[in-house]
């Protein structure tokens, strides 16, 4: 119980500090950004740019799908000449391996709500 009093305690004193800075913070986000912001912020504007990004994500498939096939044979390559593999190039693979792994570590325990024994049942 008095863990979860101590933990109430610090999202009191998290909110309490954006209630007093947030609005500073908010301005100066919206001022540094300012060339981004679309005027007049109407709801057909906001509709025009989710198609935009819609149809321009859906005319990048073809380039990402080839990009996907190019990477896949290469792989396939490295394997079938694995005997032109040298420690360099293992050594890479093997640290690209392990990046993905830390990757998925570092989700799933973000994922459980920063806990590294389990989930809050």
């Amino acid at each position: 119980m008095a863990s979860k009093v101590s933990s109430l305690q610090k999202v009191v004193q998290a909110s309490n500090f954006l209630v007093k800075n947030g609005n500073i913070y908010y301005k100066q986000f919206v001022e540094q950004n300012k060339h981004h912001i679309q005027e007049p912020p109407t709801i057909e504007k906001c509709q025009t740019l989710a198609k935009q990004l819609f149809y321009t994500r859906l005319a990048s498939i073809p380039g990402r799908y080839e990009a996907f096939w190019k990477e896949a044979d290469s792989l396939k390559n490295a394997l079938i000449n694995r005997q032109e593999l040298n420690v360099e190039n293992a050594g890479l693979a093997a640290l690209f391996g392990l990046e993905c792994y830390a990757w998925f570590c570092g989700g799933e325990i973000i994922g459980r709500g920063f806990t590294f024994t389990g989930y809050y049942v």
